[in-house]
């Protein structure tokens, strides 16, 4: 595993063509998906178990209940784990509410 810090994400963001209205705070490349967010583990082993013809998946912004972001006194937000491919396209890929 290789991790580099780095202050400017919008550069990562763009390199890996990750579209705006889904970026988040952490960006992962996994088996040459990106990872975009607070993804739940479950999504990424089903993505790197089926395979599917996109660049990765991501969850936007940093939703309450999402992994890693649990606020004691605050409600789980609903949030989707979408999929997104080169051009830009953006699908739902869960949800969780």
């Amino acid at each position: 595993m290789n991790e580099i810090e780095t202050e400017d994400m919008a550069a990562i963001k763009a390199e890996y063509k990750i579209p705006q209205e889904i970026a988040s705070c952490h960006t992962a490349i996994v088996d040459g998906y990106i990872i975009e967010g607070h993804v739940p583990a479950a999504e990424i082993r089903q993505m790197l178990s089926e395979r599917p013809a996109v660049i990765g998946i991501a969850v936007a912004g940093m939703p309450n209940g999402s992994p890693g972001m649990n606020i004691e006194g605050f409600d789980d937000e609903p949030f989707d784990v979408v999929a997104f491919n080169s051009a830009g396209e953006i699908e739902v890929y869960a949800s969780y509410q």
